[in-house]
């Protein structure tokens, strides 16, 4: 992931970007559960990354967003778009493994979404928020943390 800016010396950056890094690892694992036709363990893995981008998305949709999207508004809007189709596809495994035999591959494309997702957070709106924010947006960003915490394992 995205080292060169210094955006991840910033504690909210730093966590975004290690809930990132948790969620390509699972994506991994999702890629590895397909390969042996585990659809049941596609649905678990797809409800632990829901789990994680829950409070993830509504850091960046309740602080980091609202801040930046005035000066990238249609960036803003397309990332925030994004969010709700994948949390769509992984919604579907809520309560189970999903019936849909179109399913599994529906996933494993919405992941490769995400995938790309994240490289357009990681690539651009970080570091965006690193020259854009000053202490008053970064409380706010910290406040919403502060507010719906993390599911990063191992994280506060």
């Amino acid at each position: 992931m995205c080292e060169y800016c210094g955006c991840q010396e910033v504690a909210a950056i730093d966590l975004l970007t290690r809930e990132h890094e948790h969620v390509v690892n699972l994506v991994g694992d999702v890629r590895a559960a397909h390969a042996a036709g585990d659809v049941a363990g596609m649905a678990a893995l797809a409800r632990r990354i829901a789990e994680v981008l829950r409070p993830h998305t509504a850091v960046e949709e309740g602080g980091l967003f609202p801040l930046l999207a005035g000066d990238f508004p249609g960036q803003i809007a397309a990332l925030e778009e994004e969010h709700r189709r994948i949390e769509a596809v992984l919604g579907a495994a809520a309560a189970g493994t999903p019936g849909d035999p179109a399913w599994p591959q529906r996933l494993l494309d919405t992941l490769e979404v995400l995938r790309e997702h994240i490289l357009k957070e990681q690539d651009g709106v970080f570091p965006a928020a690193l020259t854009t924010l000053d202490g008053t947006g970064w409380d706010t960003v910290d406040a919403v943390r502060a507010r719906v915490g993390t599911l990063l394992p191992g994280a506060g």
